[in-house]
């Protein structure tokens, strides 16, 4: 097992990674940038080292000030946590060079997983269902309009380095399709340097589902069951729950086989999430993997009692997994806060908090690094906390939810705190009738 862990991460996540360290008797050594120097995780870690100005690409994103960081404090392992480096091919590698153990896959792995013409392929050829279009990249917008009409619109242009709904257009018929093209074609040359586009049939209707998986270089994977992701603004999560109230016991147990069809085709090391779109009917398909950990892992822990970022660590130490499947005994539900003011478009709302108070009391989970006082920067992500509850069933999470949120203060700056209140008391969220296009349709007045 490892002495000393790296966290190169910043926020609730690596406050969560370092809660399980401790647990396990492993030292943790946190990085920041210098707009984090007061963070909890810098003051809750056992050594701290500064990696750079507050820029993440001259400090979270810096490979060079990370191994540095790892090297002078002589750690053996690097978590990557989520987002920055977790899927980054070469940290992976540069880790490896180093004789640093990084906590999760390989770079072949995370390339052949990182681009999703690459990804639907090796899931096509392992059995797990893909929704039909390109084989791989399209060489011209001719091939694209031909495939088009052979699997018949709506279809739908993606960038092949995408991600966060960027280098997406969705196609009706022939006259959109020239202007569809060339803008996707910009925004993903522009946002990921590389312009690729694939294309797909445009599931209508549809549910964003996830299946939780750990694999471990025995070629033993396991799967945790599922997420249901569906409520997302412009591709963005906002809530998550577990189970999901449109899975059936026979889907969930087809998706989780697939799921894990999936990763074996690639000997999947570490924990990760293969992502399905599954359509009114219950079909589903591929849509992409993620391998790291995901910002709403809690909603499987709890409903599993699995410490994932516990057996991430085992595993990268070289463990066997259990080999056996884990499904839902209860139910949860995560609300994302974020530093955003929802009756304003959801602009970013940094600043300094004021006063703060954190719900409690049976079933509720608060995963933050904020306290009061804190300094919310611009420079990252606007998310501050995530907020899970646990309950015998949908109807008590929902309920315990509200009850949560109310107790929920955070001043000085907007939250996301009133959106979540509102959803709650939305009659077809509570009967479970939504789809990735529920919130188009959502009053955001009078939060």
């Amino acid at each position: 097992m490892f002495k000393k862990i790296l966290v190169a991460n910043r926020g609730e996540i690596a406050m969560r990674i370092m809660r399980t360290c401790k647990e396990m008797g492993i030292a943790t050594v946190a990085v920041y940038s210098t707009a984090d120097k007061d963070s909890m995780h810098v003051r809750f870690a056992d050594e701290a080292v500064c990696i750079g100005p507050a820029p993440g690409k001259l400090s979270y994103l810096s490979i060079t000030n990370i191994i540095s960081a790892a090297e002078i404090t002589n750690c053996d392992a690097i978590h990557p946590g989520y987002g920055f480096l977790s899927e980054n091919a070469e940290f992976s590698r540069v880790c490896h060079e180093y004789n640093i153990k990084f906590i999760g896959p390989s770079p072949e792995m995370i390339n052949q997983m990182g681009d999703k013409a690459t990804a639907k392929a090796t899931m096509k050829k392992a059995g797990v269902p893909t929704i039909p279009g390109s084989e791989g990249l399209l060489e011209s917008m001719a091939e694209g309009l031909k495939i088009a009409h052979k699997i018949k619109y709506p279809i739908i242009l993606k960038a092949t380095a995408g991600g966060g709904g960027r280098g997406m257009r969705v196609v009706n018929n022939d006259g959109e399709f020239e202007k569809a093209w060339n803008e996707a074609k910009m925004e993903s040359g522009t946002a990921f340097g590389n312009d690729g586009l694939y294309l797909e049939k445009f599931v209508e209707e549809p549910r964003h589902i996830e299946i939780q998986i750990v694999g471990d270089r025995y070629g033993k994977v396991c799967h945790l069951s599922e997420r249901e992701c569906s409520i997302q603004r412009r591709h963005q999560k906002l809530l998550e729950e577990s189970p999901s109230p449109f899975i059936t016991a026979e889907l969930r147990e087809k998706m989780g086989d697939a799921a894990i069809k999936g990763a074996k085709a690639i000997n999947y090391e570490g924990a990760g999430t293969i992502e399905f779109l599954v359509d009114k009917d219950r079909n589903f398909y591929f849509m992409e993997m993620n391998t790291r950990i995901q910002v709403e892992h809690p909603v499987t822990e709890e409903v599993t009692d699995f410490d994932l970022i516990k057996e991430q660590i085992k595993v990268a130490a070289g463990e066997p997994i259990s080999g056996k499947n884990y499904f839902p005994k209860l139910y949860a539900m995560e609300a994302r806060i974020n530093a955003e003011d929802p009756n304003n478009n959801f602009r970013p709302s940094p600043g300094r908090i004021t006063e703060l108070h954190l719900p409690g009391g049976h079933g509720v989970r608060i995963d933050t690094h904020v306290y009061n006082g804190y300094m919310i920067p611009p420079n990252y992500d606007s998310m501050i906390a995530k907020l899970i509850v646990t309950a015998q069933s949908r109807e008590e999470v929902i309920v315990r939810m509200k009850r949560a949120l109310g107790e929920f203060v955070i001043e000085g700056v907007k939250t996301t705190i009133p959106f979540h209140l509102k959803l709650m008391d939305d009659p077809q969220f509570k009967a479970g009738n939504f789809t990735t296009k529920f919130l188009e349709s959502f009053d955001f007045n009078n939060l």
